[in-house]
């Protein structure tokens, strides 16, 4: 079996034509060879009727500390088909690879006596946070920190020991894997905090656009994505000229083990840009028929958080709480089990728009109880619905998990 590599994707559109000339034509050839059973492959229930992506969210962030290029280039090694990648700005301006803007939370920057007075308490989209923010340092004095594991149940012994990256090199990265496995590794690049950054006078919208041009890489056909929680900053790239796919990200805070239902709370019930408008949607608006068709007039696919596609509900108490079903002190996703799918994957193919779900993981506490503790049984649940791809922390898993679904369906 040959996993897909960026190039079958550059269209997300069926065939059905040149599908049916290929069937028709090993129809012909069992024929000649005395066979009478005509060949039956059918389409994938994805968009385009291929296989899905395997997106590494952050890299290999299962294994290192994420959006490093060790973790790039582990989960390149490991087979991704494209790397993801959150995009802040430092304070000269430069596009990095980090998640929050918030440095204590993913770098060694609090054990830093030169940085201690940089310490404080803003608010980043409507939440107030303590720590030290990137827009205060220069790339100079970014990289003289070290990137540190978000997950106290990942592997701990790699902290401090890899930089923050640059945009630039982790498109230098890409190019060089591309170039080392002869498959074209693809990027998935997020205007992260778009509003806030611009708001501080360091948008990240134009630096993107032309790091893209000036990789020849702005282009339909292009190994990449561009990716974005708030619509502003898509519509605004695509007016500026950006012509690769972009993807709506759709967020939301939880779920109500009670009921099953989605909750919405500060800094992921709405877009920010939307709170500074006075707008009180949340993001659930967007899974709706209506915001699905609104959303294709300017992206080509959505990111919606996994729950918006397949939900969790837990066992209710006496006491009107979830109860803890595994014993172990604590209500989570292990204490509950998936409901029925709803129909957002269908509803957003009917709208010509892909899907790529986030975040798959393999620790216990964020597996559904009818998993049975195998991650991959929650991977085969999405492929079996149809997603266009999967983000990931651990590309190994995604990608043993589409080799069961593939010789499951037959391809």
């Amino acid at each position: 079996m040959t996993f897909p590599s960026f190039a079958r994707a550059a269209s997300f559109r069926p065939a059905p034509r040149r599908a049916a000339l290929w069937a028709l034509g090993a129809t012909a050839a069992l024929a000649a060879a005395g066979c009478t059973a005509p060949l039956q492959t059918a389409a994938l229930p994805t968009l385009d009727g291929k296989p899905p992506l395997v997106v590494a969210h952050r890299g290999a962030s299962g294994y290192l500390p994420e959006e490093t290029l060790e973790a790039y280039a582990r989960a390149i090694e490991l087979g991704a088909d494209v790397i993801e990648m959150d995009l802040l700005s430092t304070k000269d301006g430069v596009l990095v690879t980090r998640h929050d803007p918030n440095l204590a939370i993913s770098t060694d920057v609090a054990t830093h006596p030169e940085f201690a007075s940089r310490k404080k308490t803003i608010q980043v989209d409507g939440e107030t946070q303590t720590g030290w923010f990137i827009h205060e340092f220069t790339l100079a004095e970014l990289q003289t920190l070290g990137a540190i594991s978000t997950d106290a149940e990942r592997p701990q012994q790699f902290n401090g020991r890899f930089k923050v990256p640059t945009f630039q090199a982790v498109i230098d990265l890409a190019k060089a894997k591309s170039r080392e496995t002869g498959r074209t590794v693809a990027i998935y690049p997020e205007t992260k905090n778009p509003t806030w950054f611009r708001n501080l006078g360091l948008p990240l919208e134009d630096k993107l656009i032309a790091t893209l041009e000036a990789a020849g890489w702005n282009s339909a056909s292009a190994p990449v994505f561009v990716q974005s929680f708030e619509p502003g900053s898509l519509k605004y790239m695509k007016a500026k000229g950006l012509k690769t796919k972009r993807i709506q990200l759709i967020d939301g805070d939880g779920i109500d083990l009670r009921t099953g239902v989605m909750t919405y709370a500060v800094p992921v019930d709405r877009p920010y840009e939307w709170t500074l408008a006075g707008d009180k949607r949340n993001f659930d608006t967007m899974v709706t028929p209506a915001g699905l068709a609104e959303i294709a007039t300017y992206a080509d696919g959505i990111g919606p958080w996994k729950r918006y596609i397949l939900s969790i509900k837990g066992t209710v108490g006496a006491d009107g709480k979830a109860r803890d079903l595994n014993g172990d002190g604590k209500v989570n996703d292990a204490d509950a089990t998936s409901l029925a799918p709803t129909t957002l994957v269908a509803d957003a193919h009917k709208a010509g728009l892909f899907v790529h779900p986030f975040t798959f993981r393999n620790e216990s506490r964020r597996l559904a109880a009818d998993y049975k503790g195998d991650p991959k049984n929650e991977y085969l649940a999405y492929y079996r619905l149809g997603v266009d791809g999967v983000f990931t922390d651990f590309t190994d898993t995604a990608l043993a998990a589409r080799a069961t679904w593939l010789k499951e369906a037959q391809r």
